[in-house]
């Protein structure tokens, strides 16, 4: 394969992004700057934030081919589960509450609110520990798959070198500029995600013979069949569950509810929401619409994993559409590594380090702390990738299953419900808190063989693999909160009528309705 043209794009790529990020410094003097942007992000850079945020290299090579291969042409649906779940119900359920309350509270951080909310310290040192721990398997699943693709295209070039370029190379532009400068690159990236995913599928298909031709073989093919051009596929239940962890489970994950926090107003809320679904179609419906295809390329999963079938379908390829594939999921995956990365180390600093020592830490000391853990959270996470890279106990879906399953079971029923629900206790969101992690660990110790799966036929099915067991920490965290609350009302923070006040504001109508200007 001639590598010259996918070194020159990866080249500009990397220069551009850089550039963005000395660019965007002058947004990033302050905490509120360097964390928020100020709270003054427009439509498109917030809609293409959440979008890039949500998308990454673990979407495009690890859920794309396993669950293409798994389901066939109805993997189509997980996109558009991310689309309209993931994306216009969380823009339209939790946008506009999140911008008001989080506001009015001060709160910077998803832990910083639940601190704020629930009137407890403790509580917002509990989830900035939870936060900075599960957001790192889910970092290190993300250089995994991008170092796959650099390895099909490098071959001769070691692993562990993509990993410490991509790790390098998040930490210089997310230190310069802050959340300002991931969000324009996340804008930039997104563009080149829409139109890549596009070209993509296009050459795919046209190896195959065409749309129609690509089909007919898929059904009738030896390793496929019908059922992996039908409607539900082969295993509606499972296409459930992939479906409600990966679209659902952005409420309750801090890198995507943080994007609420810094849109700017009403009318950025309106049509950000109308362009983050549009992104998400494209996006996430393409790339499972693409991995539906999977079965039509001769790849040994039992022996190779299910990781290698994108990188497979896509080694036919010619080296430019290669390099726009790449591209590509440079994209979707430094835009995402930036937001985990820019989450964990604010998370860690403002609502662990400066409570630790009383709030006593001045701007320029936090913006230090938040810096050196920015390096400290890469570093870690990197050198997880690599020593994983050997192992194919877990794979980058399962790595990233475990991370979504512990942050959103522990974090989406508590952040809902403070949101909507003034009698929710904080004694709720500590138990949702603990039965969130809590199944996760053990879901994650089962992965390593560490633990023997349960021979009960309920807990043996929960824990079949992360994307089950995530499912059940979110739906059981709503259960346990809505159970827990009503009977532990003396744990109910004071002051909850002043904190519910913020949606009564009037500008021209209530703020819960709309936000100004």
């Amino acid at each position: 394969m001639n590598n010259a043209i996918i070194t020159v794009l990866i080249i500009i790529f990397f220069a551009f992004m850089v550039f963005i990020g000395v660019r965007c410094r002058r947004y990033s003097t302050d905490i509120n700057g360097f964390v928020l942007g100020g709270r003054s992000a427009g439509p498109w850079l917030t809609a293409f934030a959440y979008g890039t945020s949500y998308f990454s290299a673990v979407i495009f090579v690890g859920y794309a081919g396993q669950f293409g291969w798994n389901f066939g042409i109805a993997s189509t649906w997980i996109g558009l589960g991310n689309a309209f779940i993931g994306s216009l119900l969380a823009w339209s359920i939790l946008g506009r509450r999140t911008r008001v309350m989080t506001q009015h509270l001060g709160s910077k951080t998803m832990p910083d609110f639940f601190g704020e909310r629930f009137n407890s310290k403790k509580l917002k040192v509990f989830a900035s520990v939870i936060t900075f721990i599960f957001l790192i398997p889910y970092t290190a699943s993300l250089y995994n798959g991008l170092s796959r693709l650099f390895s099909m295209a490098y071959p001769s070039v070691n692993y562990s070198v993509f990993v410490i370029i991509m790790a390098v190379l998040t930490g210089v532009y997310v230190i310069f500029g802050g959340y300002m400068a991931t969000a324009v690159n996340d804008f930039v990236q997104g563009l080149i995600m829409l139109g890549g995913i596009i070209a993509v599928i296009a050459a795919v298909i046209n190896t195959n013979g065409g749309y129609m031709t690509a089909m007919q073989t898929l059904a009738t093919s030896e390793t496929a069949g019908w059922e992996y051009v039908s409607f539900l596929g082969p295993n509606p239940v499972f296409l459930l569950f992939v479906v409600l962890l990966t679209s659902l489970g952005t409420w309750g994950l801090p890198q995507m509810v943080g994007k609420f926090y810094a849109i700017k107003n009403e009318d950025a809320i309106k049509k950000g929401t109308v362009i983050s679904t549009f992104f998400a179609i494209i996006v996430a419906g393409g790339c499972y619409f693409l991995g539906g295809f999977g079965r039509l390329f001769n790849v040994d999963v039992a022996n190779v994993g299910f990781d290698a079938v994108i990188p497979t379908m896509l080694s036919t390829l010619s080296p430019i559409i290669v390099g726009v594939v790449i591209v590509l999921v440079l994209s979707a995956s430094m835009s995402t590594l930036s937001s985990l990365v820019l989450t964990s180390s604010s998370t860690i600093t403002l609502d662990f380090i400066d409570p630790l020592k009383k709030n006593t830490m001045k701007e320029k000391q936090k913006m230090s702390v938040i810096k050196v853990f920015i390096v400290i959270f890469i570093a870690i996470s990197a050198i997880i990738a690599i020593k994983q890279y050997s192992s194919k106990s877990i794979l980058i879906a399962q790595m990233m299953g475990i991370s979504w399953g512990a942050l959103a079971g522990a974090f989406l029923a508590p952040f809902l419900f403070g949101l909507y629900w003034k009698k929710t206790t904080k004694a709720a969101v500590v138990v949702s808190f603990c039965f969130g992690v809590a199944l996760e660990v053990i879901q994650l110790f089962i992965s390593l063989g560490i633990l023997s799966a349960p021979t009960n036929a309920f807990w043996k099915f929960v824990f079949t693999n992360s994307l089950y067991s995530g499912v059940f920490a979110m739906v059981g965290g709503i259960i346990l909160v809505l159970i827990i609350s009503p009977l532990t009302q003396k744990t109910k923070p004071e002051g909850i009528e002043n904190m519910f006040s913020c949606y009564e504001e009037k500008t021209t109508s209530t703020v819960a309705e709309s936000l100004g200007d």
